[in-house]
Order: structure tokens, then C-alpha cells, then sequence
């Protein structure tokens, strides 16, 4: 007899209360997310799977839930792993007790620096996570022609990871333009996928455009910040992933598109969340508690945190608390407010136990800094007058606006207005890819793009980031060039993560060795030096909640409506570079 066998025989005995369950959760209730009712009854489980509800069981191993409510685990329909600036073990660690049991993550923020290794690295964590962790291939590595990456990541790169047991399909498809204008080789990734899952990035989009990006097989979006979009898409009937990140936050703005009708059609997802925020919030968690409390029914916040997630993706083997389905389930003591008491995974009580029998691969992407010390002069912006393009920040969202002020002018050359919160931005090619074109040193100085940024209130001093969405080049922003190149040369001595200086001394940093984009320490000590930095940047004046998440989005040239790369300013709307 096969071992599939023997687990189809145990699973029906079972499921009959011929012999003892392997688990059973007594005492309890459970959410049905079908009938939306708060069902009695044991919950039996056979290995990974659930094989008995609403009935009496006995089981090898017992838990009594003391009245407490089951519900399925939680999925995060996207995520970049990454951006939660730890390792995929140190993040599962993080999420997976707050139920999370299922993340649906795109690796292109590393694959951008490492190119296939980086991909090569998560799915090779994803088979050794506790959480069934799904690793979409990154279809936008480089993101655009309009900036430089370290890595590429064509069709032929990713077909043979097409069957692998932990990809669903082709990661966030961002490259609209590219989609819509026929270039080949984004063709050739839609052409290479047509018959499997493809997810979205489609912010602002309608019309006829979004009539054409839908028609190409792209399923869902997690970009969606107004409720007059999101009805677009939900009726065209595309996916809406409702997101609130650190820097991100569109719950607010879409919770009313949350109702009976809707929550099959619409999903939860974080995107970029770092262990802080998910330390003092939550994970989707927080999203539940945040929706409920905001009007919507619990039933149907569950149901799209689950089993609207899961079929969304074509997992039918979770999302309910029934028979047949994967046991994925959190035990709350309160349902409105989502507290958690206990997680179970995989028919797994997590515990530090369950971590501790995980065997993660050795962590890569150090000295991935190929840039020689800058000066001070690498930051005149020369201009041919006062006025010009200005990036406008909005707090709390990755759109930018294209603005056009006079700025101060002298000796022929554009200054940052502090007065009215505009400071100089650019962005310094630190791949090395450049600058061994432009002088034959890896770690030379290759390009660089220029620009003027409003909104991020730092009066003084300079804040630097080896994370810039999506191809991470350094970016700086500051109201002294010389802060500025104190900012980046200390970032070049850490290896990647964030420093901010003033008046020639750094003043706070936090190291991030591993592509320049995540720690090599644990999720608790991360958290820690988040609000090290956090205080850091404060104290130089800055009121924003996180100056550092909005800054990595300046060089995102796939977001309108004014960006920022290596290469210049980037005018989204037209998809082509302008003059600073």
C-alpha cells in the first residue's frame, strides 16, 4: 500500500470517528465563512488537513478552546518580503503567530539586486517556512527601461520556474505602459504565462487601458486608492486587494466597498510592513480589527481575509473551517477585535518549536554597495532657471503630484526652498552596472539622477536609503549636499540600509547587509532600531510616520505622477524622462 493510501484510509477513519483524530479542538465555536453563522461543534484534524466539523470527536491530542471562536488563517494576497526589512525566516517568525498563515510574496526587490539568485533564494525559504509561504516570479525586473537594476529576470528566466511547487504564477505585472504600447519583451512574459495566474499593478487605470490590461489575463490589483476605481474594477471584474502597508494605507478610503456582495471579490494585503508596525498594529490582523471596527460585518472581513484570498489565487484547499480543507486556523477570544490566542498551521501548533525545526538556507546578497565614496559637488543641480519640475509627496500613498515652482537660483544652479519644505532629492546608481560603462570600476560612480522633492518637512540635515522601489539605488534627500554625501558614504561602509546626517555627523542608521534591503538580526531587534530611527529622524525635525518608507517610493517610476531615477526625473504619465 502506497503512503498516499495509508493517508487517504487514516483521513476517512477518521473523518468517521472510527480511530482518534490526530487533533481535536473541543469546546469551541468556529466562524463558518459560508453562512456567516458562529457554528458549535468539534473540529477534528487528520495530519495537515481538517477531517471533521459540527460533530463529536475523540483525538490523540485534545485542546479545549474554552469557548474561544476558530477561524480560517489569514492570507496576504501580496507582499514583499523584503520590505518587511528581515529575512524570510525572521518574517515568518513575525506574521505567522498573528495568523497569517498563507502569504502570497513578490521577490523583485531582491531579484533587482541579485537577479535570478534573489528568486532562487525565496523559493528556496519558501519550502523551509512554517507558513506556506507562495513566491509569484517578478515579471517587472528591471520594473522600467527608465532606470538601472542589478539584476534581469527575461521570459526565458523565469519559464523554468514555472512548475515550481511554491510559484501560482507571474508576480505583479507594473510595466502598463510597456503592456499597452506591444513592447516585445513584456510580451513575452504575457505570452509565456497566458494560461496561468497573473497578478496586477494597475493604479489610476480605466477605461480602455484597463479594458486591454484585463483582457491580457491580469486578475487582480492591490493599487486601488479610491472607492470610484475600485467599483471600476471590481465591475470589470478584476480582484480588489485592499492594502495597508507602513507607507501605504487605502483602507480607510475603500472600506466601504466592503459588503456581503463584494468580499468574495476583494482580498487584504500589506505590500511593504515592517516589524514595528506589525509589533504595535498587526499584520492582517490589523486589517480585520481595522475594517470591522470602520462598519464592516465580521463575517465578510473574514471571509475575504480567507476564503475570498484563497480562491482568488485557485487554492481551494483553505479559506473555511469544513472537511477537506487545509488546517490553517486561528483561535480568537474575540472576534471583533481579532485577538488571537493560538495559531495552528498546518495542523501545527505554532510555537517556538515549530520554528526550530525549520532548516532556512543561508542568508546572500552581501556587499551588494558597488559605489565609491561620493563628494559633496555630485549633488549641484545646475538649471537653466529658478522654475522647474518638483515632486509633490502625499503622505501615506505612493502617488506623487507633478508640480512646477521657482526655486532659489544662483551661480546657474536650482537650491532647495526649506522654508517651503522643498529639498533636493537624487538618486545614485549603486550596482556598478553604470559605472563600468562610464569609467571601467565596478565600484565607481556611474549616474545619477537630480531633482527637488516637497512634502517630507525635514528642515535640516540629509536622510539616505539603499531601499528605492524597485531597482534600489541609493536615494538621498536632503537641504545640504554635504550632509547628503555623509549620508552615502555611510550607507556605502554599512553595506545598504538607512543613515540620516547633519552638519557632517550621523546622526542615526540602521544596517541592512543582505542586499542592502533586509537585517541579518531577528524581527524583535529590527523592530527596536525601526524606533531608534524613527526618534533619530524626529529629532532632526521631521514629523512624518515613516520619511524613509515615502522616500524609497521617489524612484518608483511605474507610480504617476513625477518620479525620480538614476537616470533623471521621470514623468509617469508620458513614461519618458524630462529635464530637472
Amino acid at each position: 500500500m502506497t503512503e498516499k493510501r495509508q493517508r487517504i484510509e487514516r483521513i476517512i477513519d477518521q473523518g468517521m470517528g472510527r480511530m482518534e483524530a490526530d487533533l481535536v479542538l473541543k469546546n469551541g465555536r468556529f466562524l463558518n465563512v459560508v453562512t456567516g453563522e458562529i457554528a458549535t461543534g468539534d473540529i477534528a484534524i487528520c495530519g495537515d488537513r481538517i477531517v471533521g466539523t459540527y460533530d463529536a470527536y475523540r483525538g490523540r491530542r485534545e485542546i479545549d478552546l474554552k469557548g474561544r471562536i476558530a477561524v480560517p488563517g489569514f492570507i496576504d494576497c501580496h507582499l514583499h518580503v523584503e520590505s518587511s526589512l528581515v529575512a524570510p525566516a525572521e518574517f515568518d517568525r513575525c506574521v505567522l503567530p498573528r495568523g497569517t498563515t498563507t502569504a502570497i510574496c513578490d521577490p523583485h526587490e531582491l531579484s533587482n539586486v541579485l537577479g535570478v539568485a534573489g528568486l532562487q533564494f525565496f523559493l528556496d525559504s519558501a519550502e523551509q517556512t512554517a507558513m506556506d509561504l507562495r513566491v509569484q516570479l517578478s515579471s517587472c525586473v528591471p520594473a522600467t527601461h527608465l532606470e538601472t537594476a542589478g539584476g534581469r529576470l527575461d521570459a526565458a528566466d523565469l519559464l523554468p520556474f514555472r512548475d515550481h511547487p511554491k510559484t501560482l504564477g507571474l508576480a505583479e505585472f507594473m510595466n502598463v505602459p510597456g503592456l499597452l504600447h506591444k513592447d516585445p519583451k513584456v510580451l513575452d512574459k504575457i505570452e509565456a504565462f497566458w494560461d496561468a495566474h497573473i497578478d496586477g499593478h494597475a493604479p489610476l487605470l480605466g477605461g480602455h487601458a484597463l479594458n486591454a490590461y484585463l483582457a491580457c489575463g491580469i486578475r487582480n490589483c492591490h493599487e486601488t486608492t479610491n472607492t470610484d476605481e475600485a467599483w471600476e474594477k471590481l465591475r470589470k471584474g478584476m480582484q480588489v486587494f485592499i492594502r495597508e502597508g507602513s507607507a501605504c494605507k487605502d483602507l480607510h478610503a475603500l472600506h466601504s466597498i466592503i459588503s456581503t456582495t463584494t468580499a468574495p471579490f476583494l482580498g487584504f494585503c500589506t505590500d511593504d510592513r515592517n516589524p514595528l508596525d506589525i509589533a504595535e498594529e498587526g499584520h492582517i490582523d490589523h486589517l480585520i480589527r481595522e475594517a470591522i471596527r470602520l462598519g464592516a460585518k465580521p463575517a465578510d472581513v473574514y471571509r475575504l481575509a480567507s476564503w475570498s484570498a484563497a480562491r482568488s489565487f485557485g487554492l481551494r484547499d483553505r479559506g473555511l473551517i469544513a472537511p477537506g480543507q487545509r488546517a490553517d486556523i486561528v483561535l480568537l477570544d474575540d472576534l471583533e477585535s481579532c485577538a488571537i490566542h493560538a495559531v495552528i498551521s498546518a495542523g501545527r501548533l505554532v510555537d517556538d518549536e515549530l520554528f526550530g525545526a525549520r532548516r532556512m538556507p543561508e542568508a546572500i546578497g552581501r556587499n551588494s554597495i558597488k559605489l565609491a565614496p561620493v563628494e559633496a559637488d555630485l549633488f549641484r543641480s545646475p538649471a537653466g532657471g529658478p522654475s522647474g519640475p518638483v515632486i509633490g509627496l502625499r503622505e501615506g500613498q505612493v502617488l506623487t503630484d507633478f508640480l512646477t515652482l521657482s526655486l532659489p537660483y544662483r551661480d546657474g544652479e536650482r537650491m532647495p526652498d526649506i522654508a517651503n519644505d522643498v529639498l533636493k532629492v537624487c538618486v545614485i546608481e549603486r550596482h556598478g552596472r553604470s559605472a563600468r560603462v562610464q569609467s571601467g570600476s565596478v565600484n565607481g560612480i556611474g549616474s545619477v539622477g537630480r531633482g527637488f522633492v516637497k512634502g517630507l518637512k525635514l528642515p535640516r540635515g540629509a536622510m539616505a536609503s539603499s531601499i528605492g522601489h524597485d531597482s534600489h539605488n541609493i536615494c538621498v534627500v536632503g537641504a545640504s549636499d554635504a550632509d547628503m554625501a555623509v549620508a552615502v558614504n555611510r550607507l556605502i561602509e554599512l553595506g545598504g540600509g538607512f543613515a540620516a546626517a547633519e552638519s557632517g555627523r550621523i546622526v542615526t542608521e540602521m544596517p541592512l547587509p543582505l542586499g542592502g534591503l533586509m537585517s541579518d538580526r531577528n524581527f524583535e531587534t529590527v523592530a527596536q532600531q525601526i524606533r531608534g530611527l524613527r526618534q533619530g529622524i524626529r529629532d532632526l525635525g521631521c514629523p512624518l510616520a515613516e520619511p524613509f518608507l515615502q522616500m524609497a517610493f521617489l524612484p518608483l517610476p511605474v507610480i504617476p505622477h513625477l518620479k525620480i531615477t538614476d537616470k533623471g526625473l521621470v514623468d509617469v504619465d508620458r513614461f519618458e524622462l524630462i529635464a530637472a
